[in-house]
């Protein structure tokens, strides 16, 4: 069974973990100011982005980070998942999807708009990304500053 709940300071420790998996799954390496900066944000009522833990039997093994923001075509917020992480051991065990749908059902709950993300063409997690939602034909463009 998989509960999601929203992160608290006291997660940090197991949500470090996690989140240096993350970096580790795509490849990249932030500095330690950017984690803490991330951390510090998903934990201010101030700040557009909240953090969702999923724990098991095992304790905490699964995060998502979400931006809540304005849009120009509708006038309730929209839900950006940025950010979505299972421990391997315990992947197809349901945590993701958990994330997901609590997700989800929170944006119900507090009348969002939609709730999207992105991920890369060979993610994995797509089979269940398919079951979730729609990909649409939207292309990404970036500019790194």
């Amino acid at each position: 069974m998989v509960n999601v709940r929203e992160a608290r300071a006291e997660d940090y420790d197991a949500w470090l973990a996690l989140w240096k998996g993350y970096l580790s799954f795509y490849g990249t390496d932030l500095e330690a100011a950017v984690t803490v900066a991330t951390w510090r944000r998903v934990l201010s009522a101030d700040s557009g982005l909240f953090c969702r833990l999923a724990e098991s039997e095992q304790g905490v093994v699964g995060f998502a980070i979400c931006v809540l923001h304005e849009g120009t075509w509708v006038t309730t917020p929209l839900c950006y998942l940025e950010d979505l992480f299972v421990a391997d051991a315990a992947r197809g065990k349901g945590a993701g999807r958990a994330l997901i749908e609590a997700i989800i059902e929170e944006a119900r709950e507090k009348s969002w708009s939609k709730v999207y993300w992105v991920t890369r063409e060979g993610n994995p997690a797509r089979a269940l990304y398919d079951q979730l939602a729609v990909v649409d034909d939207y292309v990404r463009y970036r500019v790194t500053i």
